[in-house]
């Protein structure tokens, strides 16, 4: 537990520092979590990590966290073209390999693109949002976020006693699940509260609420996929806390799903 308290620390306060920073340097940082990230899941499906369509893999989460309006340039093409055009290339591969690479494999490994990389460009997105207020909307998801996270495991651990999905995560909880959920909706209570009018209580709630059940449901997605694979971390890059996907399993979910409710500003 110390370790992982003085991890979550240090990770956090540079996360944070360097998002209150911006520019082409937290761009940058997002870019290169999302590439380690995708590493992550490539060891995790038992493929070769630098080896063939994987490579595809990395050059598409390239095109999709590249700062590109902050270098002044417009990405050539939009989201749907581009997963598209990302999709026919990892099939392509299956017939240029002669289904040495079989289709299940390209299957799973543009999932993972699409997953990965569209979840760390909303992040990168979220700090650039035209109303010039990203660190804050950047702030209150994560505070939520970690809110939830915090909520959940304190109430289950003191209230906890119906399980909420034990063939998936064992140790969750339906209390946990529901305090993370009112902990969540108070943090981003508290952000509309000082937010001088720039956020609403009813948008704080539907926010508070959104990054908690989707946090939480990305959480489970990511045990799912573990337990299918017999791993407990995605990696080993932050001690006590595993990889970059067990630390961000939750904000490459919800930082989309917001974007796509509507509920932050998009660039």
């Amino acid at each position: 537990m110390k370790t992982r308290l003085i991890t979550g620390l240090i990770a956090g306060v540079f996360f944070l520092g360097m998002c209150l920073l911006g520019g082409l340097g937290y761009q940058l940082l997002i870019m290169a979590m999302a590439l380690v990230g995708y590493y992550e899941f490539v060891r995790m499906i038992k493929l070769p990590a630098f080896r063939g369509a994987a490579i595809l893999g990395y050059l598409c989460i390239l095109y999709m966290t590249f700062p590109w309006s902050l270098l002044g340039l417009n990405m050539p093409l939009e989201v749907l073209p581009a997963l598209w055009l990302m999709m026919f290339l990892f099939l392509a591969v299956t017939v240029f390999s002669k289904n040495e690479f079989p289709v299940s494999q390209a299957a799973i490994l543009f999932l993972g693109t699409a997953y990965i990389g569209i979840g760390f460009s909303a992040i990168a997105i979220t700090r650039i949002t035209p109303d010039g207020q990203g660190v804050f909307w950047t702030f209150l998801m994560l505070a939520a976020i970690w809110s939830s996270d915090a909520g959940a495991y304190f109430t289950g651990r003191r209230f906890g006693k119906n399980k909420l999905w034990p063939a998936i995560s064992p140790n969750k909880t339906v209390e946990g699940a529901i305090g993370g959920i009112v902990l969540a909706v108070v943090a981003a209570v508290l952000f509309s509260l000082f937010s001088d009018g720039l956020l609403s209580i009813g948008r704080a709630l539907l926010l508070g609420m959104a990054a908690a059940v989707v946090g939480q449901l990305g959480d489970l997605i990511q045990s799912a996929y573990k337990r299918v694979y017999g791993i407990k971390d995605s990696g080993k890059l932050l001690p006590g806390h595993g990889g970059i996907l067990d630390r961000c399993d939750s904000w490459v979910v919800v930082f989309p799903f917001v974007h796509i409710l509507m509920l932050l500003p998009y660039y």
